[in-house]
């Protein structure tokens, strides 16, 4: 027979949380500034209510239940939709929603201003603050720090970065698919040769630090093939690699998704693009899907649902 949450005292479920993330009674009553007796009651009735032991005494500490493993993010999430309740003021709808974005630059260089227009106009006291998809912006989501990204990630098989492993309760929709290409000056050398695998190689390359990562899946398909690319120059952004290749008197060339060209046409006129001289499946493992993300709690959130469908409108202008 199921048990009516009226019935339980929720201060139990904070005492589960810390030891969920402590594995240890001491280090729980240590966060709660109680004694350890105080916390193993606590855990006596978790147990009762639970009808399960959720941690197993071993040398190395406690051992989750396969009960406890599959309540450890449930309980994270219900936690945090409490912590932001609780933080609610009355007067806080008087100052507007606010809006946590996290997109990839310059995507958001090319979207933003669209996108905060269209969230003024509906939300003219809104709060928005926006910033760059880092290598910990996805903690940042599941933490609720941040209510939405829009980003790239990759196709390659062995990539850290596939839409593949992203945690369960993570909700995502790819909006386009994106093939990196080359940029380099019209004046480049480059240009006056034939544009094959060789050409490309011959040049040195700049590079982008991608989530704490400086090899991407251009990089892993190169060594299928038994090449490997000069890189002489690595930066934080596809902005500063574009930057950098405009300028004049250097023979180096840089790698950015497609869509950046209308960034580039804009700041950069005297830059031109070229294919990634490869072809079939091993240019199919460079392709990019540009992807809204978002957390399985926000699923059904109007505020999030309404924000997801406005940059996909927004999008769709731009495609």
């Amino acid at each position: 027979m199921k048990k009516s949450l009226a019935r339980l005292d929720l201060n139990l479920l904070f005492t589960l949380q810390l030891l969920l993330q402590e594995r240890s009674v001491t280090k729980a009553a240590k966060k709660l500034n109680v004694t350890p007796s105080t916390v193993s009651k606590s855990l006596a009735k978790l147990r009762d209510w639970f009808d399960d032991p959720l941690f197993v005494k071993t040398p190395h500490g406690f051992q989750l239940t396969p009960l406890a493993q599959s309540m450890e993010q449930d309980l994270a999430d219900w936690l945090q939709m409490g912590k932001q309740l609780m933080g609610k003021r009355g007067d806080d709808m008087a100052k507007g929603l606010s809006f946590e974005l996290m997109l990839e630059s310059p995507l958001s260089l090319i979207m933003l201003n669209q996108l905060t227009q269209a969230i003024y106009q509906h939300y003219p006291d809104a709060k928005v603050k926006v910033r760059n998809w880092d290598y910990d912006s996805l903690e940042a989501i599941i933490r609720g720090e941040a209510d939405i990204g829009f980003t790239g990630r990759e196709s390659h098989p062995r990539s850290k970065e596939s839409l593949d492993l992203l945690p369960y309760f993570i909700d995502f929709e790819v909006l386009f698919t994106d093939l990196p290409q080359v940029y380099l000056r019209r004046d480049h050398p480059a240009l006056q040769e034939e544009w094959n695998i060789d050409t490309f190689l011959k040049y040195s390359h700049i590079n982008i630090l991608w989530e704490k990562s400086e090899t991407w899946a251009l990089d892993d398909v190169l060594i299928e093939l038994g090449l490997s690319r000069n890189i002489v120059l690595t930066l934080a952004s596809f902005e500063q690699s574009l930057f950098v290749a405009a300028e004049p008197h250097h023979s180096m060339m840089a790698i950015a998704p497609q869509y950046c060209e209308q960034y580039a046409r804009q700041l950069h006129p005297d830059l031109v693009t070229r294919p990634i001289p490869i072809s079939g499946e091993y240019l199919d493992k460079l392709a990019i899907p540009f992807t809204l993300i978002w957390h399985k709690r926000n699923s059904h959130n109007p505020k999030i649902t309404w924000l997801r469908n406005r940059i996909k409108a927004i999008y769709q202008q731009h495609d």
